[in-house]
């Protein structure tokens, strides 16, 4: 088991699963930050400071506190509230991420420049297109 795994890793696999790793969980910080620090407020601010994050539904008739943290204590509780917030997230992001990549689309397709048109044909080709064309006529 030891020697498949130096194989393994000498293959290269383990270094780039531990790069992709380091980056997902850089870009994973970027993305929370993006959304908690910045489209969020904003959003925020818009809906009037509208939070469905503390937003639940008892499961027992023992559970009467009035936010989440302490609901969880007393009992059973259905936290929808939270998993509606995470959806909202992850829509907001695909969202920007959509507009982003459309925007760079965009931006490629007008860097690509028209194809040059083809080079004039040397006299001897031009000769020899019009005896092709005598011939066809003939």
């Amino acid at each position: 088991m030891l020697k498949e795994f130096r194989e393994f890793a000498m293959k290269g696999n383990v270094v780039d699963l531990a790069v992709g790793v380091i980056i997902g969980a850089a870009f994973g910080a970027i993305v929370n930050s993006l959304v908690g620090d910045i489209i969020m407020p904003i959003i925020g601010a818009i809906t009037g400071g509208l939070d469905f994050s503390n937003y639940f539904t008892p499961l027992s008739k023992a559970v009467t506190a009035g936010n989440l943290a302490d609901a969880k204590k007393q009992g059973a509780v259905l936290a929808w509230g939270n998993f509606l917030t995470l959806t909202l997230n992850f829509l907001i992001i695909a969202f920007v991420l959509f507009i982003v990549i459309r925007l760079m689309n965009q931006l490629k397709r007008r860097d690509e420049a028209a194809p040059a048109a083809p080079p004039k044909p040397a006299p001897e080709v031009e000769l020899l297109t019009e005896i092709r064309d005598l011939l066809k006529k003939a």
